[in-house]
């Protein structure tokens, strides 16, 4: 192969780091079991910086070409072209269990006593229209451990599940706005826009996300995708596409909906760069907890870029809080303990083990 070099206008350099050394890796320079030079030894060939150097190999590890090991480096793991097959959908996918084991609910009935003994009458006051602060304060700094984002409180609200959030999103961005999905998609995204006054087009999907012809000529104004384990197709989009879906909206003056359903149960936490990330003035990043704890939880919410935030706070600042204050509490102060991501990694580790048995 040619010499790395960093071209103009080809994008970010981590980006074509990360498709040389994956042409690299698919074409078999590297076979199987072969240790990569180390990290330092890469920037010094690329003149790139240490932190480029590591983005791209992370996003590598992401897609299964390369293994990390402890104080080794990194190990090609020997995919090569052409792509794996699809996954299966995730109606046939193993998906973690719900077994009333898995669930701590001794923690959840202790914290429910010290919510009401700690919390005492204020329990009985409405919640602010955004959610309480403690349950924004809790979700944002959840969000800056596990994907690594910056959430400040006053840019998240709290709603009871996806599709009061679909709903509050539709009259955000207004009637008549056309709301591009994916096809196939979960239904109810195309239920709530179009019957919030929204005009929907499903855009095809290949086996990394979006085609990209159906990208390039897409004209909507807002574009939502799951970028990771897309339902019900079970694709997750790579690097490339979803810095081409960041790059699209910046492009067309667009705004994306990112949908992280079942976020922390999937990859490991900050493995899967988020489009909110690689575009935080354009994303709406959109999450619930009815996966990662158990679906009787209708809560979830949405972290909205500046503009979007200013936007609601001016034309749907009257809305309260759907979600009761009590369970709002209850459910920041489980996150504030760590319960929730001691669940989400033992869910995380069972579902390993058995897509491996």
């Amino acid at each position: 192969m040619t010499r790395f070099t960093v071209e103009p206008g080809g994008g970010s350099a981590y980006l074509q780091l990360y498709r040389y050394l994956k042409e690299a890796l698919s074409a078999g320079v590297y076979p199987a079991g072969t240790r990569l030079p180390s990290k330092r030894a890469l920037a010094q060939e690329t003149g790139l910086s240490l932190i480029t150097v590591e983005h791209a190999l992370a996003l590598l590890v992401d897609e299964g070409y390369l293994e990390p090991r402890q104080r080794s480096g990194f190990f090609a793991l020997g995919r090569t072209a052409p792509p794996a097959p699809p996954p299966a959908p995730l109606s046939e996918m193993s998906l973690p269990a719900r077994v009333p084991e898995d669930f701590p609910l001794s923690t959840l009935q202790k914290i429910m006593r010290r919510t009401i003994s700690e919390q005492g009458e204020r329990l009985l006051s409405p919640s602010p229209p955004l959610g309480t602060q403690e349950l924004r304060g809790a979700i944002g700094r959840y969000l800056l451990r596990t994907r690594g984002l910056t959430a400040p409180e006053e840019r998240i609200l709290i709603g009871s599940g996806a599709e009061y959030l679909y709903a509050i999103l539709a009259q955000l961005f207004g009637r008549g706005t056309v709301f591009a999905i994916e096809e196939p998609s979960y239904a109810k995204i195309r239920q709530v826009y179009e019957a919030s006054g929204a005009e929907c087009v499903g855009l095809p999907m290949g086996r990394d996300g979006i085609e990209r012809a159906a990208l390039e000529t897409c004209t909507a104004g807002v574009l939502h995708v799951t970028p990771y384990r897309s339902y019900p197709s079970g694709i997750t989009a790579g690097a490339e596409k979803r810095a081409a879906y960041a790059a699209w909206a910046g492009a067309h003056n667009a705004y994306l909906i990112e949908e992280d359903y079942d976020a922390g149960l999937g990859a490991p936490p900050g493995r899967i760069e988020t489009l909110c990330a690689l575009a935080p003035e354009r994303t709406a990043y959109l999450s619930t907890f009815s996966k990662t704890l158990a679906p009787s939880f209708r809560t979830g919410f949405l972290l909205l870029p500046e503009a979007l935030a200013a936007r609601y706070r001016t034309l749907l600042g009257f809305y309260s809080c759907s979600v009761p204050v009590f369970e709002q509490h209850v459910l920041a102060a489980f996150i504030e303990s760590g319960e929730l991501e001691r669940l989400t990694n033992r869910r995380r580790k069972k579902a390993a083990k058995s897509a491996r048995a």
